[in-house]
């Protein structure tokens, strides 16, 4: 087996999904490459990726999040772009990570609505919407969890 020499050491990869009405991924995208600075920014149907160091990631991620606060998405990728590890030139078809990116895309609406409506809260109306106090000293118990995620 060939050993795998990475190419980028050092250097971390995210992806930034958007699902707005009023922001495209290709806004998102045209804001990275603006401020890029040495920063691969690959363009993508759902936003883009972005490979660089983790500060200037994260720089470029923070001026991302003023387009639409609610509605821009960042996801950790294991990959960057072009690795030939996952890269469909070399492996041919569909990446499989894309099917899971739109199911995801298909919740995210409920998460926007959630972060709109939470930001408008005082901290009482966040306790009250939570039924206890918060942060709640517990872990959550896992059973509770799976059930949780069961319903949707």
């Amino acid at each position: 087996m060939k050993p795998y020499v990475p190419q980028y050491v050092g250097t971390v990869t995210k992806y930034v999904f958007v699902d707005s009405p009023d922001t495209t991924p290709q806004d998102i995208a045209t804001a990275a490459y603006e401020i890029a600075q040495g920063v691969m920014i690959k363009e993508t149907c759902f936003g883009c990726q972005i490979t660089g160091s983790p500060e200037d990631v994260e720089r470029i991620i923070s001026h991302l999040r003023k387009l639409d606060p609610y509605r821009i998405y960042v996801k950790d990728r294991g990959f960057p772009p072009g690795d030939a590890r996952r890269c469909r030139a070399d492996l041919g078809g569909a990446r499989p990570g894309y099917l899971g990116h739109e199911y995801e895309m298909g919740l995210v609406r409920y998460i926007a609505y959630g972060l709109q409506e939470t930001d408008r809260m005082t901290p009482d109306e966040l306790r009250a919407a939570a039924g206890q106090e918060m942060p709640t000293p517990d872990a959550l118990d896992i059973d509770i969890l799976e059930s949780l995620m069961r319903e949707e």
